[in-house]
């Protein structure tokens, strides 16, 4: 798998629920893509994000169950979806199937419950999260908050993601502990520094969720400063896409 540069999810998820998210290393793609880009929506050659694609399929059950990710709170079923739905999340309860989410700065976030019997893949971007994808996707899991594990993956960090006062005025109106996830910025009005895995922390506690890791925790991702690892779209404008995946293992 070091070829590849996935990154594996460190949490205490099941021993069957499996999960990976890519890097921007080791594909096909060159320049702006390069190299492991695997967003067929950005302009890149169609036969490397193919290629790209295809250099997944070892290490996966099943093609991952791509959507078309719009900033909405649709989250749908991963095993009776059609090809490229509108929709921000996804879910699964069979096994051998791969929700997946593509990101370059936007927050993806896993989900499973301790059981085993249920995994989500988000796509977090500043709308869908204010709009609560995340809430939409933990009601889909229809378990128990206190059964569910959230893994925070590779997104913008609270030292780039810089927004005006409206972005914050619209995730204070629906919850006024967002104040705390904004810093302003000096000698510049009404711009702000935002924290995405502050605020997703708060709405998931909020629904009694409280086993949050990943880059809320302790592994510091920023897409926006590690060019080396990840693609940016803020940084960037022009770029490709990386996978957060997971699936329920059919061997527990």
């Amino acid at each position: 798998m070091a070829h590849l540069n996935f990154i594996t999810p460190n949490w205490p998820a099941p021993l069957n629920v499996k999960a990976l998210q890519t890097t921007r290393l080791g594909g096909a793609s060159i320049a702006p893509f390069a190299s492991l880009n695997l967003g067929a929506h950005v302009g890149d050659d169609s036969i490397a994000v193919a290629k790209n694609r295809q250099l997944l399929s070892p290490y996966l059950p099943s093609e991952p169950v791509w959507v078309n990710q719009v900033h909405g709170v649709e989250v749908i079923d991963a095993a009776t979806s059609t090809c490229l739905q509108n929709a921000d999340a996804s879910f699964a309860t069979k096994v051998n199937v791969v929700c997946v989410t593509m990101t370059a700065d936007c927050l993806p976030v896993l989900l499973c419950d301790k059981a085993g019997t249920v995994v989500a893949a988000v796509h977090a971007g500043w709308r869908g999260l204010c709009d609560g994808v995340i809430e939409a996707t933990v009601q889909k899991l229809n378990v128990p908050a206190n059964e569910v594990l959230v893994w925070l993956g590779p997104a913008i960090g609270p030292d780039a993601f810089e927004v005006g006062g409206d972005v914050r005025s619209q995730f204070m109106a629906k919850n006024a502990q967002a104040e705390q996830a904004f810093k302003p910025i000096a000698d510049q009005h009404d711009k702000w520094l935002g924290n995405l895995y502050m605020i997703a922390k708060q709405r998931l506690n909020q629904l009694g969720v409280t086993q949050i890791y990943g880059a809320s925790v302790n592994e510091g991702f920023c897409t926006y400063t590690d060019e080396a690892r990840f693609f940016s779209f803020r940084r960037d404008n022009v770029t490709g896409r990386m996978a957060s995946m997971i699936w329920l293992d059919s061997k527990p």
